[in-house]
């Protein structure tokens, strides 16, 4: 499936065409689509890249995170952190078969009930647009032979975009200055330190790095020796 992007544009006087960014963001719906697909090519007891989880435990989650806020939360509020785990542990017990692990996966491809803040296009595109690329990346690396996708550059954008607001917590543990740089040219300081180490990646690779997949993204490291093995050594992600 391909993830591509809608553009509107208003007509001004005497001003060229207005690009709506809200309507050029529009790639959580389709990215949806596509881990919604993956999880159920993969059935409900592959491996993925989130430690102790199986597809199916990845499939809870998604599920829970847009009916019960305290499950999202918990990934970076630690007091929530148990209650999440617990609430994940439960209903990913309760699939024993694999309509149940269909019914699942489909109710969240439905996307979320009526009353979720997830409803709200701005909230969803904030809090999807990398979380779903991310785990249709922890399903699809979780083998031994996998290869990167090929994605839009609109897309491509997007996701680089997602990065860049929230590149310095991801990288808040790391005792070092961090540089994001893209191959076509555009790079961002997440981190200013004496010492830096530059990371080298497509948007998707640089954003697996960052969420902590640092042995499955196919980035390149610029940087004094013990500078890079200080950052392949690091805790990176939140």
């Amino acid at each position: 499936m391909t993830i591509s992007s809608k553009f509107a544009t208003l007509p001004l006087r005497n001003s060229p065409p207005l690009v709506l960014v809200s309507q050029v963001m529009h790639f959580v719906d389709p990215s949806r689509e596509v881990l919604a697909e993956t999880l159920l090519a993969a059935g409900p007891d592959s491996p993925t890249l989130c430690r102790g989880w199986h597809t199916r435990d990845l499939a809870a989650h998604l599920y829970l995170r847009e009916r019960k806020a305290g499950v999202g939360l918990g990934l970076i509020i630690k007091s929530l952190a148990k209650a999440s785990d617990e609430a994940t542990a439960k209903l990913a017990a309760k699939v024993k078969t694999p309509e149940d692990y269909t019914r699942l996966v489909n109710t969240f491809r439905g996307g979320p009930p009526a009353l979720s803040p997830l409803r709200i296009k701005a909230l969803a595109e904030s809090s999807n647009l990398i979380e779903y690329f991310v785990h249709t990346e922890d399903v699809r690396r979780a083998v031994d032979r996998w290869a990167p996708r090929a994605l839009d550059e609109e897309y491509s954008d997007a996701l680089w975009d997602e990065l860049v607001k929230r590149a310095a917590i991801l990288y808040r543990g790391v005792d070092l200055g961090i540089v994001l740089v893209r191959p076509s040219g555009p790079r961002h300081v997440a981190k200013r330190a004496p010492v830096s180490v530059a990371i080298v990646g497509e948007p998707g690779e640089l954003l697996m790095h960052a969420h902590g997949r640092t042995r499955h993204a196919l980035v390149t490291f610029e940087g004094q020796p013990d500078a890079v093995a200080l950052l392949q050594s690091a805790e990176v992600g939140l």
